[in-house]
Parts: structure tokens; sequence; C-alpha cells
């Protein structure tokens, strides 16, 4: 049977179980959207392309499956680069499909051509620039597969216009893809556990660290017999949580520039570190000369590029992480902890604050007492998808994650605007689960035009914008290092209320604590997206916090709180 190029793209996608895809079509993909209306597949037209693709990561942490972006060449290929470099950072598996220019015209400057392969080589993990049919096939297996395995991460197909046009002759292969070229080794040495397992039963003051592979592995139920069984602490990242329970006994919390005081205290003090999937960034460590220097360190991560990269380990261990915790769990030795455990205790004081269901009510409004309300009102059972800055730092220290895949955030690249599109991946991914916004009154407008998508969509999904009328992290920066010069960080905005009334959809607007409760249940009873317009403290800043490239445990406490009762410990 003959199919065209452009019908093989749906072929592909539809075996490979894909139901829904995000783009926005144009003249050199237009071939693939006139195929597409005879494929079983969702399309969801977003507003920019960039929404695209982060909708297409949204809808795949959410999920665990590929998701898929499309985009047309010149500024519609161009256009997806930020999510695709968001995805790269975070280890998110999409496949971006773009079409470019005819072949022959490949390399003229003909209108709307664009190397996007040469433009996304550092930040995708392998693309392909297809001028022939009998190719397309073939490269879209290759991507799906690539994209998914070891250390996920985005893979973009860039197709010329007549490749999609031409038909040749196709029946599907099964054959399983194989790539002489990439066969990455996941097997650790015999030695390697060994040593692990010695250096782990011989830790008086041990502690791990938590990050985004424990859910990429499926290592959750895993890790937390290895927890059990060891008596071992665990600090995690930031896009680990949810990968270890909040109310976990042993939880410390996050670790790095904005993480607990004790958790980094804690690293600073331990004599080993057994880092789990996670990458030791500079977030995450601060001044690498300084960084744990009386621990011993084992790293296990799929990527051996990761080993070695940023901190010197004693044992590196490639491999999945689920797998290498099974290898380890029976041969690790029950440990009594209790002295570790108490002290790291005792660093806390009473800065328990953040673990009590109600902040006291100053008679102002802050964004804690939104993401801590948030927390209680939902139960912990919300996805929650967060932008960057402020809101972001303050979910992760007021919003308790028990459960997996519940944060979706932007880690490594920090993208403004990621969190709108995200959520609307996650949500159509899952449409089942209650997915909540939070988001500040910056990035919100990054993407906001895609409230329109959402309507066009009907999803329902609930925005809370914490609205301080600045680019809150950035005033926080020149707060604390610049001498409170406010340079273009003061932001005048939009009326929220009104911007998602434009869009045919709910705006409400919270000033004082005692309305948080009324207002998010009228959200949530409300069918579509909802927008919510919380006026929060405008110079509130995010406690603690270690400066770019200090001493892990050189943190600014908060000097006073108006949120807890005491502000002379020093763990605040």
């Amino acid at each position: 049977m003959k199919k065209t190029g452009a019908q093989l793209i749906w072929e592909v996608l539809v075996h490979e179980g894909v139901d829904t895809v995000f783009g926005y079509p144009g003249g050199t993909i237009l071939p693939a959207y006139d195929a597409l209306l005879d494929y079983p597949i969702r399309h969801v037209l977003v507003r920019h392309e960039q929404g695209a693709a982060h909708m297409a990561d949204g809808y795949s942490r959410a999920t665990g499956r590929v998701g898929v972006a499309i985009g047309t060449s010149g500024p519609g290929s161009t256009n997806l680069v930020t999510g695709i470099a968001t995805a790269m950072m975070d280890s998110s598996p999409i496949v971006c499909i773009t079409a470019n220019v005819s072949s022959a015209a490949i390399g003229s400057d003909a209108f709307q051509e664009t190397d996007v392969t040469g433009i996304t080589l550092p930040i995708t993990k392998h693309n392909y620039l297809v001028t022939r049919t009998e190719d397309i096939v073939p490269s879209l297996r290759e991507a799906f597969y690539i994209a998914r395995s070891g250390r996920p991460g985005p893979v973009l197909v860039d197709i010329a216009k007549d490749a999609l046009q031409r038909s040749i002759e196709f029946e599907w292969d099964d054959t399983p893809v194989r790539l002489p070229g990439y066969r990455p080794n996941l097997r650790a040495m015999p030695e390697e556990y060994e040593r692990a397992i010695e250096m782990i039963n011989s830790a008086r003051r041990p502690l791990i660290l938590a990050g985004h592979g424990v859910m990429m592995s499926n290592a959750m139920d895993t890790l937390r017999r290895f927890v059990d069984k060891t008596n071992i602490p665990v600090a995690m990242t930031l896009l680990g949580l949810g990968g270890f329970p909040a109310s976990h006994p042993l939880n410390l919390g996050m670790m790095g520039m904005h993480g607990e005081a004790w958790v980094n205290t804690a690293i600073q003090e331990a004599d080993l570190l057994l880092a789990f999937g996670m990458r030791f960034d500079d977030r995450v460590t601060g001044n690498l000369k300084t960084y744990a220097v009386n621990a011993r360190k084992i790293h296990i991560e799929i990527d051996p590029s990761e080993i070695n990269k940023n901190v010197r380990v004693d044992v590196g261990i490639v491999g999945d992480l689920r797998e290498t915790l099974e290898e380890l769990l029976p041969k690790v030795a029950e440990g009594d902890r209790s002295e570790w455990i108490n002290y790291i205790t005792d660093l806390k004081g009473d800065s328990a604050v953040r673990d009590i269901q109600q902040l006291p009510d100053t008679g102002h409004l802050y964004a804690a007492h939104v993401i801590n309300d948030l927390w209680r009102l939902t139960a912990g059972k919300a996805v929650i998808v967060t932008d960057v800055g402020q809101h972001q730092m303050w979910e992760a220290q007021y919003y308790k994650h028990d459960y997996p895949r519940k944060l979706i955030t932007s880690g490594g690249l920090g993208t403004m605007g990621f969190a709108l599109p995200a959520a609307l991946g996650a949500k159509l991914g899952l449409p089942d689960e209650e997915v909540w916004v939070i988001v500040g009154d910056g990035g919100f407008q990054m993407t906001a035009a895609e409230l329109s998508t959402c309507a066009q969509e009907g999803a329902k999904i609930n925005v809370a914008v914490i609205n301080n009328g600045f680019l809150g992290m950035v005033r926080q920066w020149q707060e604390f290092f610049y001498n409170r010069r406010y340079s273009a960080t003061p932001m005048r905005s939009p009326d929220f209320v009104k911007l998602a009334e434009a869009h045919g959809l709910t705006g409400l607007r919270c000033t004082t604590r005692g309305d948080i409760e009324q207002v998010v249940a009228e959200a949530r009873a409300t069918e579509g997206t909802v927008v919510i317009d919380f006026r929060v403290e405008q110079e509130d800043a995010v406690y603690p916090m270690v400066p770019a490239g200090a001493d892990l445990h050189a943190m600014i406490r908060r000097p006073y709180s108006p949120l807890v009762e005491t502000s002379d410990d020093p763990a605040k």
C-alpha cells in the first residue's frame, strides 16, 4: 500500500501509542496536518510553539510517556527551542517533529528556512534532518526509542516538505529498533557494589540525596524499603520532591540554595553521601571546594557522563536506580542511626512552622499562606505545576508532596512561562487528576495566551497567580546584593480577573488569608479553567538562601518572620 511521507508520520505515532500531540500548523508542515484528519490522534492547537513543547513536556512528566510537539519551519521550529532546552535539562522524553523547506532549497535561505537541527544540536539527545520519504519511519521510530531509553530526553526530527509529499510503498515492520552506536552499558561491576555496601554499613552519619531519577526509574517503593532498613535520612532535590514521602519521619526536606537550613548543615557534616539519581548541580552544592569535604560519596546514576562531572565520588555506579537499589538492598545492614537522626532533629529547633497546617494570620496575605492552604485543602493530592521564581521555592517548602509525579516544575533551565502550558499537557494526559498551576505574575504573562488553548480544549485547570507586583526572585537578589536598587523588576500587570474573562474563563481575586478557603472552593467547583489573582505581600523573600557560589552552610536566614512566633532560631 502506498503512503505519503505525511501519512507515515501518523502511522508511526499510532504504533507508538500516541493519542495526543501539541502543535501549530504552517506552510511546510501542512501536508502532515492534512493527513492528520484520517488518524485517531487528538491535536491540541497551541497559541505559540513554545507552549507546544512545554505541553508535551508536562504530558510526559505526568504520564511517564513520550510527549509530542509539532511545528512548521523557520519561526515555528525556533519557537520550540526554549521548550526543548527545558526538557533536555530535566530529562523529559519528548519528540519534536518539524518540517523544513523542500530538500532542493535547503541551504539557499529560502522563505522560512532555518537550520533547526544545527540550532538544537546542543539541547537535544539526538536530532535528524530527513530529506527522503524512505527515512521518515526509521527516523521517527529511532527518535521514540532514544527519547525514552537510558537517561530520557528530547529528540527532534526535521523533515523536508518534499519528503512529506512523496508516496512510497509501505508495510509496517515490527523489528525492534537497533542502534549499533547507541548501546549504553548499564551494568555495574561487582567490586563497585561490594565497596558501596562496605561504605554504607560502616557510615555513622550517612545521608541520601534523592533526585529526579527516583521517579524516572520507578524506584519509589525500593527507596522506601532501603531507607526503612538502613535508617538513613533523606534529603530531596527540587525535582526529586514526591519520590520519597514528605510525611516519612526520615524525610528531611529539600536541600540546596533554598533548601532547609538543617538539611544543608547535615550535608556538610555527613560522613557519607549517597546520591540517588541526581546530578550535583550548582544550586544543590554551592561552592564545590567546600561541599561535604568530610563525606565519602556514592553516586548511582543512569548517565555515566554525570559521574565525577561536578563532584568527585568514591564509588560511581552506572545503572538504573531501581535495579541498583534492588541489588544493594539484601546486602546492606540494618542500621541504628538514632544519634545522627537526633542531632539533625535538634538542628531543626522549633522551625517546624512549615509542618503545621495553619500558619498564623497576621492580617497580611503571604505566598506561604496561599500554598500551605492549597496543600491542606487538596489533601496534598493535586498535581501542582509551577513556574520559576519565589513561588516555586515556596511551593517546595509549603506544599508537602507525599505522592510521586505530583510536582511538575522547570528545574535545570528555570524557564519562566513553563507552568500554564505544562499544566495543560499534564491535565490532558491525566484528565481525572486535579491540576493546579502556581505561577508568578511575571512568568504567567509570558505564556498567558495559552488560556485560550485551555478554553478551546475545555480543560479544567486552576491557576493560582502569586501576584506581588515584581519579578520576585530577581527583586530578592536586588534586595540582598544590590542595596534594593530595583532596576526593571517592578511590574505592572493586567487585571488577571478580566484577562481570564476575556478568554471566556472565570477569574477570581483574593487579598486576605481568610478568603483563601472560599476562593479555592469556588475555583474547584467551577467548570473550566479558573484564574485566581492572589495579591500577596510585595517584598517578602524566600529563606533560607545560599548566595550563588557561596558555601552550602553560609545561608542567609530570615531576620524576622511574621509567619512564626519566634525569630531567634538560627535554623529559620
